[in-house]
């Protein structure tokens, strides 16, 4: 699996690697050289379709895909709460979805606690993402997180 934090926009070489390996990609909106003028789920959802175009212009394959709205990749406080709460609307793009919001500077700042701190705060993204449309999640601590993926997926897929 490739993790790509600009999305296959920065390295065109690496969009053909992908194809020729057969990998899944995970496809990062990532605002920090592009800071978001408007409407942040309408510019990250821009994005990622632009990502989505060229790895399938490239040969990708379709469920090789996977979106990643890059919470902290150049986003505001607000703009990554935006994320976390409308992620349905990236979902409606039709691939697997990662969220990574684990320890993030945006819980820190909303529960002002340094990031050692920040589980029960992680714990309430990662949830709420999951009721959301997240199929993936990216935690450190996972023992926790885990159990609590595991609840959520029982209570939003019927899944356990």
């Amino acid at each position: 699996m490739i993790n790509d934090v600009w999305g296959l926009k920065r390295d065109p070489g690496l969009v053909r690697v992908v194809a020729e390996r057969g990998v899944p990609v995970v496809l990062v909106s990532n605002k920090r050289d592009d800071p978001a003028k408007g409407d942040i789920v309408a510019e990250v959802r821009a994005d990622l379709e632009r990502g989505i175009e060229l790895a399938l212009k490239a040969g990708v394959l379709r469920e090789n895909i996977i979106l990643d709205p890059g919470i902290g990749f150049g986003k505001t406080v607000e703009q990554n709460l935006a994320l976390v709460g409308r992620l349905q609307e990236l979902k409606a793009l039709g691939f697997p979805l990662l969220l990574g919001t684990s320890r993030k500077s945006f819980i820190g700042a909303v529960l002002d606690l340094p990031p050692g701190e920040r589980l029960e705060g992680t714990a309430a993204t990662v949830a709420i993402g999951i009721a959301r449309g997240a199929d993936i999640v990216r935690v450190h601590d996972v023992g926790p997180m885990a159990r609590l993926c595991r609840m959520s997926d029982a209570v939003v897929r019927g899944k356990w």
